[in-house]
């Protein structure tokens, strides 16, 4: 997978719109962070991972999910988009992405469901 993979199917959800992020694409919603490309062009930032959740994420498929000690204080997981498939990444982008959607959007979009 590729971060335009990613945009592909995520800028068909309502609200999200291309972006930037400490000067790397990053997908927003609301003009809030959704996901960003990490600056080494491969792994994608997903915030809003509680750091157990993080733990098990990391300790299960170390080879999909990690961090680095930048992220370590923060909910914050990497993955790597090379190593990934679509069934990986979208729950935890569309998980954030209801955390940030309107209710009108949500609605619209599960309507469409």
């Amino acid at each position: 997978m590729t971060f335009d993979d990613v945009r592909k199917f995520v800028l068909t959800w309502p609200e999200v719109e291309d972006g930037t992020s400490y000067g790397t694409p990053a997908l927003k919603v609301r003009k809030k962070m959704l996901a960003r490309l990490k600056e080494d062009g491969d792994s994608l930032v997903l915030p809003d991972v509680p750091t157990d959740e993080r733990a098990m994420l990391v300790e299960s498929r170390p080879m999909l999910f990690y961090f680095t000690d930048h992220y370590a204080d923060y909910p914050m997981v990497l993955i790597r988009l090379s190593k990934a498939k679509r069934a990986d990444v979208e729950p935890f982008l569309r998980r954030r992405w209801r955390i940030l959607a309107s209710k009108s959007a949500r609605a619209q979009y599960d309507a469409g469901e």
